[in-house]
């Protein structure tokens, strides 16, 4: 398969397209009753003249309460991908299929002022393997106006290309995040995440022509979120902002508003916009159009460069729609749509790479849960 490190850099462009989950009171008890449910995700993205990447993605979730004071929880999904790499920066516009299938499962032990989770995951395709082992604390307050909360999360990814660019490559990557969140008022809910990651080994794209990335990446966030109940209306406010900075020299920023409205019969409707901009890494190669169609060569004895489009500076913008509905006994069925564009023009604070190739792509999601 011709894609970049199997379908795990496709992953982490619908990671970014899709919204932040949605901030909710911590609680220190287990929950009253159990979820189930299955989703199916559809995603195609193109560039000028060609319809490039398209994944069906359907999805199982189950939250269990157990007797005492523990949870379980497990999510499994299994990604089909076909289509064609991207048009510039690559060997070739060549096709693509790939399958990955993705299982984590996680248990919850809930105490009298707090939490303690634990979890491993597991993700397999064609060319990479990912196994991931994590752990999570809360701890609130008396008046549980205030919760603390600590995450790590330990990754080690095989890398197998099949064009045997490389063989047998490893990345390790070592999470962690620390945040709080605070209940201001009645209708305030803020939080405020700090994150940092620590990764090392093989983090070029085999896939691509002239790509030689650095083999350690650090990178941090701060991620804040302030959620808006209005009376008047009943309905929700969500507001986000994510700050990302890496030793690539990458900046980012992501702005991100949801409303949630429900409205009568057990309806309800979310818009979502979000803006994201990012400058490119050090070591980006911009398009030469003397060049083209071929690859552009990197600057005469550089020791890393990149042509991947997500290395550029670019500006993205995305704007969404969800629509919900509860049912009888307990059922719930949900459907979303969102579009997603990326430009060079649409970056903040500066100006993109002038040669990059625009890109969007169309997210659709259906859903169904039961509570149980």
């Amino acid at each position: 398969m011709d894609s970049p490190h199997g379908t795990t850099s496709l992953n982490a462009l619908l990671l970014a397209a899709l919204s932040l989950p949605a901030m909710q009171p911590a609680r220190a008890e287990p929950p009253e009753e159990g979820v189930i449910a299955l989703r199916y995700l559809s995603y195609q993205d193109s560039q000028p003249g060609a319809d490039r990447v398209h994944v069906d993605a359907p999805s199982l979730s189950i939250l269990a309460p157990l007797a005492g004071n523990w949870s379980l929880g497990a999510n499994h999904v299994v990604d089909t991908i076909s289509g064609a790499s991207p048009a510039y920066h690559t060997e070739a516009l060549s096709k693509l299929q790939d399958r990955r299938r993705a299982t984590d499962l996680s248990a919850t032990r809930y105490g009298e002022d707090g939490s303690v989770t634990v979890g491993a995951s597991f993700s397999s395709e064609a060319d990479y393997v990912s196994r991931g082992v994590s752990m999570a604390v809360s701890y609130s307050s008396a008046d549980r106006n205030r919760t603390w909360n600590g995450a790590l999360n330990l990754l080690h990814d095989s890398i197998n290309p099949t064009n045997h660019r490389v063989q047998d490559e490893h990345k390790s990557v070592a999470e962690l995040a620390l945040g709080v969140t605070e209940v201001l008022s009645q209708n305030d809910l803020a939080q405020l995440t700090l994150g940092y990651s620590h990764g090392r080994g093989y983090f070029s794209d085999p896939y691509k022509v002239f790509d030689q990335r650095p083999r350690e990446r650090d990178h941090g966030t701060l991620l804040t979120r302030w959620n808006h109940h209005f009376e008047a209306s009943g309905g929700s406010s969500r507001l986000a902002y994510r700050y990302y900075v890496d030793s690539f020299q990458i900046r980012a920023h992501t702005f991100t508003a949801e409303y949630v409205q429900p409205l009568s019969g057990g309806w309800s409707v979310t818009p979502l916009l979000r803006l994201y901009s990012q400058s490119a890494a050090s070591f980006y190669v911009d398009l030469d159009p003397a060049a083209a169609p071929f690859p552009t060569n990197p600057p005469r004895g550089a020791q890393y460069s990149s042509e991947e489009q997500r290395m550029a500076g670019y500006g993205a913008r995305s704007v969404g729609l969800a629509v919900a509905k509860e049912l009888a006994d307990k059922w719930q069925v949900d459907i979303s749509v969102e579009r997603y564009a990326q430009r060079a023009g649409y970056k903040l604070f500066g100006s993109g790479n002038p040669y990059l190739a625009p890109f969007s792509a169309h997210i659709a999601q259906v859903g169904i849960s039961r509570r149980f």
